[in-house]
């Protein structure tokens, strides 16, 4: 009987390790949406969120990020999130100055060996005005990815070849020109990187929420489970 009850016990737990090392990880390539102090990597990016606010945010607790919910919901864990404040995609920022030390070109390697990626940018590429440029998918030049569209195409083509075996999504903010958003759609189809188009986020200075963070985090659900 004792040695029935030993076997059981050894059964579940081996279960229990087993089901914790099969969750799925994930990585966060972020701007200021995406921060939190203290939960970054490099502990050096710029942030936005922070327990005790220094901006106008009802966001005080890591447990009220879009990614933190979506990781703790769903039975995910957390690899690596690289996102810095105000950051652009391309090596142009705001005031038409280099961005080459924080763009998500410059960063795009350093997100761990997760299982599913997720980009969240192109917000600051648009409030900046940083150039457009015009739709280029190879041969890039240094001076090609001072704009958008060329640096999100480097981008999206280099982080399927580094991350292979990843699942890639792009989340696209709510409120953003024209131009970024069909750039965004169009580019992310040709190298068929599924986009999750966000709509009615709740914001306040123009970032969201604990409730723009929970209807992202609704979102990027939804739209996982019909995809």
């Amino acid at each position: 009987m004792k040695i029935r009850v030993l076997f059981f016990l050894l059964c579940t737990l081996c279960c229990s390790l087993c089901f914790g090392q099969n969750l799925k990880s994930i990585s966060v390539l972020g701007d200021s949406y995406s921060t939190f102090d203290g939960y970054l990597q490099p502990d050096t990016n710029f942030v936005w969120y922070y327990a005790n606010p220094k901006n106008k945010t009802d966001v005080t607790s890591v447990r009220e990020t879009w990614w933190h919910k979506l990781i703790k919901e769903n039975n995910y864990k957390l690899c690596v999130n690289n996102s810095f404040s105000g950051s652009t995609i391309c090596n142009t920022g705001y005031r038409k100055e280099d961005y080459s030390d924080r763009s998500f070109i410059t960063r795009m390697k350093k997100l761990g060996n997760p299982d599913i990626i997720f980009i969240f940018g192109a917000t600051n590429d648009c409030w900046a005005k940083s150039p457009v440029g015009e739709y280029q998918y190879d041969n890039w030049a240094k001076k090609d990815l001072y704009s958008f569209r060329p640096a999100l195409a480097y981008l999206l083509s280099n982080m399927i070849d580094y991350y292979p075996n990843v699942k890639i999504y792009f989340i696209l903010n709510s409120e953003l020109t024209n131009d970024i958003n069909e750039s965004t759609k169009a580019i992310c189809a040709h190298y068929k990187i599924d986009c999750i188009e966000l709509h009615n986020i709740e914001k306040k200075s123009g970032h969201p929420s604990i409730a723009g963070m929970a209807e992202i985090s609704k979102q990027i659900k939804e739209y996982m489970q019909k995809n």
